[in-house]
């Protein structure tokens, strides 16, 4: 039984550490003297599983799916899904990457309509696998992203680009919820990249 926790353990240790992050262009030495950096999510770019369909393809299918097994289960989960960004996949975005800075007792947040900020981070979101959990068994979801910070006022002067791959989202137990897990997904990015700023900026 000890050995099972065991390897459990370090089955999601090891899920949790696999992420890769590149960066593409710059350096993090701009951000050492700021105090805010203003942060806008897209989602325009985004592709969905293994067969990288796009989103509005994604969403279509599967909630044809889901009304065929429940009259009108598909057409709840599809605002569910659509809500998901502003209400879950954002805000653990943003609450991981300030929670990191301020334990580390760092003057640095980032926030949505930061207007006046000299930087804005752009994160571009371009693909996401949800996952699945049948409750012995679980996949994780994963995320990619394509993280740009820029000058406010000029934004094709990229400071710096930093791209994360395929960022675990999961939590332990069970969790039902795609939307949730692939929440966790961003709270992973959020958490390594501010991980690297204060390792790399500060």
């Amino acid at each position: 039984m000890k050995k099972t926790v065991i390897l459990a353990l370090l089955f999601f240790s090891g899920i949790a550490m696999a992420q890769d992050v590149e960066v593409v262009k710059g350096d993090f030495k701009f951000l050492k003297d700021q105090k805010e950096v203003n942060i806008e999510f897209v989602y325009n770019n985004l592709k969905l599983l293994k067969e990288e369909v796009t989103e509005a393809q994604y969403v279509k299918e599967r909630a044809a799916e889901l009304n065929e097994k429940s009259k009108g289960k598909g057409d709840i989960w599809k605002k569910k899904w659509e809500g998901s960004k502003e209400l879950i996949w954002n805000l653990k975005f943003l609450e991981l990457a300030n929670v990191v800075l301020s334990k580390d007792k760092k003057d640095l947040v980032f926030q949505e309509g930061l207007t006046n900020a000299k930087y804005t981070l752009i994160v571009d979101v371009v693909w996401i696998y949800p996952g699945w959990d049948a409750g012995v068994m679980k996949q994780a979801a994963k995320v990619s992203t394509v993280l740009k910070f820029v000058e406010t006022a000029n934004r094709n002067n990229v400071v710096l680009e930093l791209t994360t791959d395929k960022a675990p989202g999961d939590q332990w137990g069970n969790n039902y919820s795609n939307e949730s897990r692939i929440g966790e997904g961003f709270a992973k990015t959020a958490k390594t990249m501010s991980k690297m700023i204060l390792k790399k900026a500060f």
